[in-house]
């Protein structure tokens, strides 16, 4: 006996996993990156957690209620901007200037353009791209990590009052006997000194008093969790680590002296979460695959161009706004070949030839009635 065949309009399957599903075991995967980036900076990083995710949970809260978007405060999208914003930020960074970039990064990022599954560019970097050009100086002082008394004490520039310049966080570090110099980051100290950091040290974020982000190592295997549970596409990250790598292994083959190796580019500034959370965004990523390994490449091209050739030390937000904005030309160009149609044999514009005896309207003399209005009926 055959099984009856039904008939219906697409979409002809429903996937069991929703937005809220995934969304939630993001939140998941980002929890052990943000407790070992508070283990490395104490209670300023902490706080700069809260207020920028409660920042974005605010302004979420407010085009939602006001109906300017679309979404709700259930489906995590918010948090995930939030913490992802706050670790992008260094952990002294003023908590006024991240509430500032949490709001920036939900209303512009997000609620200009309709709300989740809408926006064009990672409302995240968005909101960083913001606090980078209105304060350049706040957002490029770090301090070191594991500093004795972090879980006691707050990093003075932390607790900035509003539109107040932050305290100096270089006389703060010689009130501690160390040197200010040490608050550079690794990239910083490269692009200024050419000083290149030991690979092991950056993957792992253990060595003490580098000023480094999240720890690489522990970003890989959270991503690896999102992978095996298919909540996340590898292609991405997969893309970006292996184009950024064979970028920065052709340079240092050229000259040695002048590039840094490979190992060094990968795992030092952000480039890992970068290219896990960030570029794997599935509103603003392509969904073919030859798209994803396209768009993945890119960003680890661009990353690389512009830490070495820019005058600035870190590339990696740039380069994902940038294949942002191109996602959808990538797209368009990468749509899959229909089943037994050749590539080469692609469908041409439509042509329709022109019938020897045609003539045009003008040619015929052809006049074009004029509209006759009937006259409206009398009211009764």
């Amino acid at each position: 006996m055959t099984a009856p065949i039904e008939i219906r309009s697409a979409p002809h399957v429903q996937g069991a996993k929703t937005v809220e599903t995934i969304m939630r075991h993001v939140v998941y995967s980002l929890l052990p990156i943000c407790a070992f980036y508070v283990f490395q900076y104490g209670i300023s990083a902490l706080a700069s957690l809260v207020v920028v995710t409660a920042a974005c949970l605010l302004t979420e809260r407010f085009f939602v209620r006001t109906g300017t978007q679309a979404g709700r405060l259930s489906d995590y999208s918010a948090v995930i901007t939030g913490l992802l914003l706050a670790l992008t930020l260094p952990p002294g960074f003023p908590l006024w200037m991240g509430a500032v970039a949490g709001l920036v990064a939900i209303a512009l990022g997000k609620a200009l353009f309709g709300g989740i599954g809408f926006n064009v560019f990672n409302p995240a970097l968005v909101g960083r791209a913001f606090v980078q050009a209105a304060f350049p100086t706040a957002i490029a002082t770090y301090t070191p990590s594991f500093l004795t008394g972090r879980f006691t004490e707050f990093i003075p520039s932390s607790l900035a009052w509003p539109l107040m310049i932050p305290a100096d966080a270089a006389a703060w570090l010689k009130v501690k006997n160390l040197d200010a110099l040490a608050g550079a980051t690794p990239l910083a100290k490269w692009k200024f000194d050419g000083v290149v950091a030991n690979a092991v040290d950056l993957l792992t974020s253990l060595s003490g008093h580098m000023a480094v982000g999240p720890a690489p190592l522990l970003i890989l295997l959270c991503g690896a969790y999102l992978a095996l549970r298919r909540f996340m596409d590898w292609r991405i990250p997969l893309a970006i680590i292996g184009s950024a790598a064979l970028t920065a292994w052709l340079l240092f083959a050229f000259d040695p002296a002048r590039y840094p190796n490979p190992f060094f580019m990968l795992f030092s500034g952000g480039l890992i979460l970068g290219a896990v959370y960030m570029a794997t965004d599935m509103a603003t990523s392509p969904v073919t695959p030859k798209g994803m390994w396209v768009y993945g490449a890119l960003i680890g091209l661009l990353t690389v161009v512009i830490r070495y050739y820019s005058g600035l030390p870190e590339g990696v937000m740039y380069a994902i706004l940038i294949a942002n904005a191109a996602s959808p030309l990538i797209e368009k160009i990468t749509q899959p070949v229909p089943f037994g149609r050749s590539v080469l044999n692609r469908r041409k514009r439509a042509t329709y030839p022109l019938n020897p005896g045609y003539i045009s309207r003008e040619e015929a003399g052809a006049v074009t009635p004029k509209k006759r209005f009937l006259p409206k009926k009398p009211k009764k």
